[in-house]
């Protein structure tokens, strides 16, 4: 059967099967559908449309939406973006954040903005993505804050337990307290320095040129309607839907 529109092939499938709930062995139920469960959250992600508009090929919208919800509490997608990004290239760790809208669904959930990782900057109620990628541009780690957040205060977390030669990021990261951790890393940091700073840090120029890949992972990123705009209430749910995007570029 010819793969429809926004699902996964048979041959990206094999590589994520056994790394999801429902496998013959696993406690609870063995769940057979679990291709076409992972289909229709693809499908809501990469419209962007309401999850009752879901087709009902992929069964009943609120029964899939209650999986999905459970699978983003259980960090299954973010079990299943973290073993994939197993086979990475450490030459270069690069890190950078985008700043997605917020509709307006996603701005009236339980316990306030501020609980959600909602904020305001110049963009209106904005959520921030900070991203760590390999040398090649793929994605290795996200966090997700308001939208007003800092980027150098979220550098330390991405690059946690992380290695590589170098370090690449732009000058809002250009921080001495940064510039230190990644020098305890054994790596170069490859940053221009800010322009307050009185003394001028040199930075591997070549090395640099090599940032732009990050900025085109966020690009193809963005081509999932879900991440490119919020409209989940919840931090949580999100975030399962960065971690699905983030697996789709690995799968290829």
């Amino acid at each position: 059967m010819a793969t429809k529109r926004y699902e996964i092939s048979g041959e990206q499938w094999a590589k994520i099967a056994l790394l999801v709930p429902g496998k013959p062995g696993d406690p609870g139920r063995t769940a057979s559908d679990n291709l076409l469960f992972v289909n229709g959250c693809l499908w809501v992600l990469r419209s962007g449309a309401h999850w009752c508009d879901l087709p009902e090929r992929y069964g009943k919208w609120k029964t899939v939406h209650r999986r999905f919800s459970r699978w983003c509490h259980a960090g299954v997608w973010e079990r299943v973006f973290e073993a994939l990004t197993a086979d990475r290239d450490n030459e270069y760790l690069m890190i950078d954040s985008t700043i997605v809208r917020a509709h307006q669904q996603a701005a009236c959930g339980k316990g306030g903005p501020r609980n959600q990782a909602l904020g305001r900057s110049r963009g209106g109620l904005t959520t921030k993505i900070h991203m760590l990628a390999d040398a090649l541009g793929r994605p290795l780690r996200f966090i997700i804050t308001p939208g007003q957040s800092g980027d150098a205060p979220q550098a330390a977390a991405l690059l946690e337990a992380q290695s590589g030669k170098a370090v690449l990021a732009d000058k809002a990261y250009d921080s001495g307290a940064l510039r230190a951790t990644i020098a305890a890393m054994g790596a170069a940091a490859v940053i221009p320095s800010n322009r307050s700073r009185k003394v001028i840090i040199s930075h591997d120029t070549d090395a640099y040129k090599h940032r732009n890949r990050i900025e085109r992972c966020f690009s193809k990123l963005k081509h999932f309607r879900r991440f490119a705009t919020r409209y989940d209430r919840r931090t949580i749910h999100f975030k399962g839907f960065v971690h699905l995007a983030g697996a789709m570029l690995w799968l290829g």
